[in-house]
C-alpha cells in the first residue's frame, strides 16, 4: 500500500527484513529439533544460530538468477553458514518456509488490528454514554421513523464491533498453524516431531493435514473475517455522512483550525474521513473473493495462490490497520449536535407519534384497519404542511370521539420511546458497566 494509507507498525510485518527474519527462525528451530531427533549434528544447528544471517539485497541478487526466492534466501544464508549449511531445510520443501511465515505475518497483523479494534470500542463505548440519552430521529428508508437515542446508535456499532472482534480472534486462532511435512505433506523425509518443535516456538499449531501446503480455506476465513470488519467500517461511517449532509447537521466530523473543505468553496465542510473510510473498506473487501478462489488448488499443490496472496496479504492487513485507526479518531473528535437532533425531531410537527396514537385508537376498540386510516389521513395533511398533527389529531371527530384529549397528548412524550435505553445498554455494555455510567 502507498504511505498515505499505510502505519509504520503493520508495513513493518510485511518488508522482506520481518519475512527473512521468519524464514531464518523456521530453518534454525527445525535444525535445533533434527539434532535432537539425531538426524543432523548439535554442532551444526549451533552454527546456523551463530553463524545465520542473510542480505535482503544479496538474496535479490541471487534470486535474479535463480528465480526461486527460498533457494537464493538457503543460498545466501550458506553464505554466512559455511560447511554446516549443507544441514540446513533437511527434508523440508519451500511450503513448508513459505506458508509457516505467513502464518506467523498473520498472526502478528491480527494482533495489531485486535489493538485497533479495541481503540475503536473504547471510543464507541465513551461516546455512547455520553450521548445515551440524546434523543434524536430514527430513520429507516432514509425517511423520519420513531425517536432513538444517538448513544443506542453507537451503542450498536459498539456490538457490531464486539462481534468483528470475535471473529478477528477466532479467524487468528484459524491461521495460526505450521506446516513442516516435506514434499506432498506425507513426512517421508521428516520426522513430525520437527513440525511439533517449530510450532511451539513460533507460537503456532501443527496443521493436521497440509498436504504440500496450508489448506486456503483457513485463509478464506481469514480475510472473509476482514471484509466483515471493513463493512462495519463502513457502515458507520456511511452513518456519520448522512448524518453531516447540510439538511440533517446532527453530527459531522471534526473540522481543524485552519482545514479547507473546498478548493473553490470556502464555506464546506465535508466529510472527507468517513469517505475516505468507505472507499478503503472497498479495498480489504476486494481480498475477499480471492481468497475463496484461493481455496481450490491443483492436488497437492499449485501456487495460483502465492501471487494472490503476495498481494492482498499486505494490502488487506495494511489498509484495515490504517482505517481502524481513522475511524477511531473520527469517533473521538466527532461533533455531535443534539439541539439539531430535537429540531429534526420537530420539524414534521410530531409526526414521529404516529404508531402510539394508532396503538392508542386500537386499545380503544377501533379495528386497526381504520385506526390506520384515520392516523394517517391526518398524517399526510401535516406531510403537505397543513398544520400540526396532535392539534388535527384533536379536531378529527372520528378520533376525538374515542381519546380524551390529555391522552392524546401523552401518545407525544418522547419518553416513551426511550424508556428501555438502559436495558439496551445492559445488554450491549454488561449491566455493570451501565449502572456505574448511571451512578
Amino acid at each position: 500500500m502507498i504511505p498515505r494509507y499505510s502505519r509504520p507498525e503493520m508495513t513493518a510485518i510485511w518488508e522482506p527484513e520481518n519475512k527473512f527474519r521468519i524464514w531464518f527462525e523456521i530453518e534454525a528451530h527445525a535444525c535445533d529439533a533434527q539434532a535432537e531427533l539425531g538426524v543432523i549434528p548439535k554442532e551444526a544447528a549451533k552454527a546456523v544460530w551463530e553463524r545465520g544471517a542473510f542480505e535482503v539485497a544479496r538474496i535479490d541478487e541471487i534470486e535474479r538468477e535463480t528465480k526461486h526466492d527460498v533457494i537464493a534466501f538457503l543460498t545466501n544464508l550458506a553464505e554466512h553458514v559455511g560447511e554446516e549449511a549443507r544441514f540446513v531445510h533437511q527434508g523440508m520443501t519451500s511450503s513448508d518456509v513459505l506458508d509457516t511465515c505467513l502464518a506467523v505475518q498473520l498472526t502478528q497483523a491480527s494482533d495489531l488490528l485486535l489493538a485497533d479494534i479495541d481503540r475503536v470500542l473504547a471510543a464507541l463505548k465513551t461516546r455512547a454514554f455520553e450521548f445515551k440519552d440524546a434523543v434524536c430521529l430514527g430513520r429507516s428508508h432514509g425517511i423520519h421513523a420513531e425517536p432513538t437515542t444517538f448513544g443506542v446508535k453507537l451503542a450498536g456499532h459498539y456490538a457490531a464491533f464486539s462481534r468483528c472482534r470475535s471473529r478477528l480472534e477466532a479467524a487468528r486462532a484459524e491461521i495460526a498453524t505450521c506446516a513442516i511435512s516435506g514434499a506432498v505433506g506425507t513426512f517421508a523425509n521428516i520426522d513430525p516431531f520437527v513440525e511439533e518443535y517449530v510450532a511451539k516456538k513460533l507460537g503456532l499449531t501443527p496443521e493436521p493435514v497440509s498436504t504440500q501446503v496450508i489448506p486456503r480455506d483457513r485463509h478464506a476465513a481469514f480475510f472473509a473475517a476482514l471484509g466483515i470488519v471493513a463493512s462495519s467500517i463502513e457502515n458507520l461511517a456511511t452513518e456519520i455522512r448522512h448524518l453531516q449532509r447540510t439538511e440533517v447537521r446532527e453530527a459531522e466530523e471534526y473540522f481543524a483550525p485552519g482545514q479547507k473543505g473546498s478548493s473553490a468553496m470556502p464555506h464546506k465542510r465535508n466529510p472527507v474521513l468517513t469517505e475516505n473510510l468507505t472507499g478503503l473498506a472497498r479495498v480489504v473487501r476486494a481480498a475477499v473473493v480471492p481468497a475463496l478462489e484461493n481455496v481450490t488448488l491443483w492436488h497437492e499443490r499449485d501456487i495460483s495462490h502465492s501471487s494472490v496472496e503476495r498481494m492482498f496479504g499486505p494490502d488487506a492487513t495494511v489498509t484495515l490497520d490504517f482505517a481502524l485507526n481513522r475511524l477511531a479518531g473520527v469517533i473521538e473528535k466527532l461533533l455531535v449536535y443534539p439541539e439539531t437532533m430535537q429540531k429534526n425531531l420537530d420539524q414534521l410537527g410530531g409526526l414521529v407519534h404516529s404508531q402510539r396514537v394508532l396503538l392508542a385508537l386500537t386499545q380503544a376498540g377501533i379495528s386497526r384497519e381504520d385506526a390506520y386510516r384515520l392516523v394517517q389521513r391526518n398524517a399526510m395533511k401535516v406531510w403537505g404542511g397543513e398544520g400540526d398533527f396532535l392539534e388535527l389529531l384533536k379536531a378529527d371527530p372520528e378520533i376525538a370521539g374515542k381519546i380524551a384529549e390529555d391522552k392524546l397528548a401523552a401518545c407525544f412524550d418522547p419518553s416513551y420511546h426511550t424508556k428501555h435505553v438502559d436495558t439496551i445498554f445492559a445488554r450491549v455494555f454488561g449491566k455493570d458497566a451501565a449502572a456505574k455510567a448511571v451512578a
